[in-house]
């Protein structure tokens, strides 16, 4: 089981952790909402959880929960800027659909 992330998502993932002042890493994480069932949800890390499995790549700390990974497994973090817009983007091999706003997805 792996999560991993392209360059520049992890050079976007240190600048944040840098400005923030603190932090180990940022959590990717899935919650229950949407038109689809899950959602991604991205938040700073300040302390370890009992649970958490941490994967890092270009020195930058993603840590997973356990319940998290089972949809979860495989996904890539990227970040891209389209335009104007900028943001990150989630390449997971176990999607099998997203809604239209694509706020959330299904496995």
């Amino acid at each position: 089981m792996a999560i991993s992330m392209t360059d520049a998502a992890a050079a976007r993932v240190a600048s944040f952790l840098t400005n923030r002042g603190k932090g180990i890493g940022l959590r990717l994480g899935v919650k229950t909402t949407g038109c689809s069932g899950l959602a991604y949800v991205l938040e700073f890390v300040d302390e370890l959880g009992a649970e958490d499995l941490v994967f890092e790549q270009n020195g930058v700390k993603i840590i997973v929960d356990g319940k998290s990974l089972i949809h979860l497994d495989g996904t890539e973090l990227d970040f891209v800027k389209e335009g104007l817009n900028e943001g990150f983007k989630f390449n997971n091999p176990n999607s099998k659909g997203e809604c239209g706003c694509g706020e959330s997805f299904s496995v």
